[in-house]
């Protein structure tokens, strides 16, 4: 046995020591011998602290590190980034400490490590949380080294190739993963051989039978292809020539994921998608770029709309190329893409393209772009609440489309595609988003939620005391915009918690003959300190938010001096006072549609605050055995705002009652919030408004009005 086992172990070595080598021979073409002798070392370090692991194929661990490796040797990644990623998983399954790594190979390395590497030690309530928290803590990780991000990418892009030995399940959650997150940072960041590949092996793992089904007909179509192909490419060289211009013209397939992406999102059958013939021309500058554009516009008629100058005005991953759509012959369409050899560098690797190609700069312009987009998600994170909201912002930011608009200066702001105006208020500056009250788009004034286009022109009105609106986050679409209201927000409510947790909990002390001003700072701090909260404030909005409830609350505090308190002297508990002003912490129900004059009841609904309803309504029967979250409310004398009712019209099935009814109910001072009309025996309808009124009373005058139309049968206010 022991023989055996001997020999089990040192095959897996011997396989090691020819990956190893494999390794170091692609790293020779470009790093100096004694960093090729460092990784080495570091694949030493690392097989030492995986020996005995095992991959679910059954390799020993250490071929992943070696493969993500080489991934990034082929990007000619320098050899601290190379070490990091045979390293990369050290912290997270072995017992290697980051200090270790430090002490072994430098601080930078460490750092790339423990970036990469997930939080294992932490408690969460769920996988999603888990999962969520990784996330943001690698992307705090990537602003201070793009390599992190680098490392997980190809991290993620081996795990793809091998993931056929893992459960269906856990298949398809991973490639849904890598299509809605890595794939798109791939592209944020320019890296396109890696999306390409992400993208494909993402469709195949999570769709196999609609995968197989496309590359099959893609394989049976290309023979059909071949010789338009050519044909085409022989028509753009020859004229080439002929005009002296030198550059390299090569046919572009579609991948199969751009296709199946084209036919679900457009609706088209695969011939529609793949009768678009792609060509690439590379040419010497960019000068050569746009003569090379008119000698294709010369060769073949140009579509309409459908030209692009991204050399111009580069994409938001420092993308740079010429796009056209032309006539072709035999009637097919044909897309061109002009570029110089260092923009097709930017445009295959990205950020990689600093460490691939001897002319790559940290300040190109895919790097530049890469460290803006990092700086706008160091914002995010910073104003999000947790780690969920983070994650769902960041899957927001990665929209694929762009469309440029200016400001008055005639500066370029690249928005993802559907922005609104609100959006791109926050990308000029948070301030300014949120003071935003109007805007001109080329000169007109327009709605806030107006959608921008291509070449437009936006100036934002502010005023200084303006607030975001929370009716904004149905039609932003960036994270920036939705991430700064939402902060707002958050504090608003909590202001507005704090106010009315100190009205409940004044109210239910003066039930037990006392107040919130009799209550003793040491009663105060007791209490707090018994219930480990910090600050008085804390205690209000959390009876605000219904956390705790204020009659229990004031029972502790009275209790802590000795004594329970007396009723107040009339014998009765004083309701809470509603005056319309509460804000987000104090809601009305749907289900009864509570106004100013009907005798009311509030439940307290934790994270909600008070949630008020009719005394007759329906739900009030149902949550009676939860009697301690109810509370006496009232309305004030002098209650402010509108509130929602339902009205109920039944009427003779003729033309023109609608409007009728309308016009009444709007010369009314009411607005119509929806209306829903049913039929019902052929010769009248029922017609239910939901509409806006400011109490009993005012509702009351419009049914009184609205009865006195001619075709009107029966007008009730409709009730849970």
């Amino acid at each position: 046995m022991q023989g055996t086992g001997l020999r089990a172990k040192t095959k897996p070595v011997q396989d090691k020591i020819f990956r190893i080598s494999h390794l170091s021979d692609l790293l020779e073409n470009y790093l100096d011998s004694d960093q090729v002798r460092d990784v080495y070392r570091a694949y030493l370090f690392g097989a030492e602290a995986h020996d005995g692991q095992h991959r679910v194929s059954g390799e020993p661990y250490i071929t992943h590190p070696l493969a993500v490796a080489k991934i990034l040797a082929d990007m000619h990644m320098d050899y601290q980034g190379i070490i990091a990623a045979i390293l990369h998983d050290v912290i997270e399954d072995t017992t290697t400490a980051k200090e270790h790594i430090e002490i072994e190979f430098g601080k930078e390395v460490a750092e790339l490590v423990d970036g990469v590497s997930k939080i294992t030690m932490m408690d969460f309530s769920s996988k999603a949380e888990a999962q969520a928290e990784n996330f943001r803590k690698m992307m705090l990780a990537m602003f201070k080294d793009i390599r992190v991000i680098m490392i997980k990418l190809a991290d993620r892009l081996h795990n793809m190739r091998t993931l056929k030995v893992m459960r269906p399940d856990k298949r398809r959650r991973i490639a849904r993963e890598t299509l809605e997150i890595y794939a798109p940072i791939a592209a944020r960041l320019g890296m396109n051989k890696i999306r390409l590949e992400l993208e494909d092996l993402g469709l195949a793992a999570l769709y196999p039978n609609r995968y197989r089904v496309l590359k099959n007909s893609v394989a049976k179509a290309r023979g059909n292809r071949k010789e338009i192909v050519n044909n085409i490419e022989t028509s753009i060289k020859r004229r080439m020539r002929q005009e002296e211009l030198k550059g390299k013209v090569v046919g572009r397939e579609k991948h199969l994921y751009s296709i199946y992406t084209k036919m679900v999102n457009k609706r088209l059958s695969f011939r529609e998608v793949f009768d678009m013939y792609a060509f690439r021309i590379v040419v010497e500058s960019a000068d050569q770029c746009y003569r090379t554009l008119g000698v294709m516009h010369n060769l073949y008629k140009p579509v309409p709309g459908k030209f692009k100058d991204y050399i111009a005005i580069p994409k938001s991953n420092g993308y740079q190329s010429l796009h056209t759509i032309l006539f072709g012959p035999y009637g097919v369409p044909i897309e061109v893409q002009i570029r110089t050899p260092d923009m097709d560098g930017v445009a295959e690797s990205g950020v990689a393209a600093h460490w691939l190609y001897k002319t790559g700069s940290p300040n190109s312009p895919a790097s530049m772009r890469a460290r803006e987009w990092l700086r706008n998600l160091l914002e995010l994170q910073k104003n999000a609440g947790d780690s969920l909201e983070f994650i769902e912002n960041v899957k927001i930011d990665l929209f694929p489309d762009e469309v440029y608009v200016f400001t008055p200066r005639g500066e370029i702001l690249e928005m993802p595609r559907s922005s609104s105006v609100v959006d791109f208020a926050y990308s000029v500056h948070s301030d300014v988003g949120n003071t935003c009250v109007a805007a001109r788009v080329d000169r007109r004034l327009v709605p806030l939620r107006t959608q921008l286009y291509n070449g437009q022109t936006v100036e934002i009105i502010t005023a200084s005391g303006a607030h975001p609106n929370p009716s904004w986050l149905s039609f932003v679409v960036t994270a920036k915009a939705r991430t700064n209201i939402r902060h707002y927000l958050k504090h608003l409510r909590k202001e507005e918690a704090v106010e009315l947790g100190k009205r409940m909990l004044d109210k239910a002390l003066r039930g037990r003959g006392s107040s919130l001003e009799a209550v003793s700072d040491e009663q105060m701090e007791g209490f707090l300190k018994v219930s480990k909260l910090k600050e008085h404030q804390n205690l209000f909005e959390d009876i605000g938010l219904g956390g705790r409830l204020s009659m229990l609350v004031a029972g502790q505090l009275l209790a802590l001096e000795g004594e329970e308190g007396d009723l107040s002297t009339d014998g009765k508990s004083h309701p809470l006072v509603i005056k319309g002003t509460e804000g987000m912490v104090v809601s009305f129900a749907k289900c009864c549609h509570p106004i100013p004059g009907d005798p009311i009841v509030g439940f307290v609904s934790t994270g909600r605050g008070i949630v008020v309803h009719t005394q007759t309504c329906n739900n009030v029967a149902d949550y009676r055995k939860l009697a301690e979250k109810w509370i006496d409310v009232e309305w004030s004398a002098d209650v402010e705002g509108d509130f929602v009712a339902e009205m109920r019209v039944d009427v003779a099935n003729q033309r023109g009652v609608l409007a009728t009814l309308a016009a009444i109910i709007s010369d009314m001072g009411s607005d119509i919030v929806n209306v829903d009309i049913e039929e019902r025996d052929g010769m009248t309808n029922s017609i239910n408004f939901i509409l806006t009124v400011k109490n009993r009373k005012h509702l009351a005058e419009i049914m009184r009005r609205a009865k006195s139309i001619k075709n009107v049968i029966r007008i009730s206010r409709k009730k849970s």
